[in-house]
């Protein structure tokens, strides 16, 4: 994956999902911390496209949170984090 061809809101997004990921103690980054990462991101597009088509934002990331407090958690290996499939 060429990550440099990426926005640079994108790339951005990656790093806060891969910052969330290893601050929970996980050691994929799940489609879940990349949505977390968009809807939170300042200026970015995600956020107001959802609130558009209706969705809570809010209660949304409460959702995610609560599906992201229930992954697996990891010790002993810092740092190692990977996307996940």
């Amino acid at each position: 994956m060429r990550i440099d061809r990426f926005t640079n809101q994108l790339q951005s997004a990656l790093g806060d999902a891969q910052s969330a990921a290893l601050g929970r103690d996980h050691n994929f980054i799940l489609p879940a911390h990349l949505l977390v990462a968009l809807i939170a991101q300042q200026g970015g597009t995600v956020r107001p496209l959802l609130v558009k088509c209706g969705v809570d934002a809010r209660l949304l990331g409460a959702k995610l949170d609560d599906l992201l407090s229930r992954q697996p958690r990891v010790e002993g290996v810092a740092g190692e984090v990977h996307l996940s499939n």
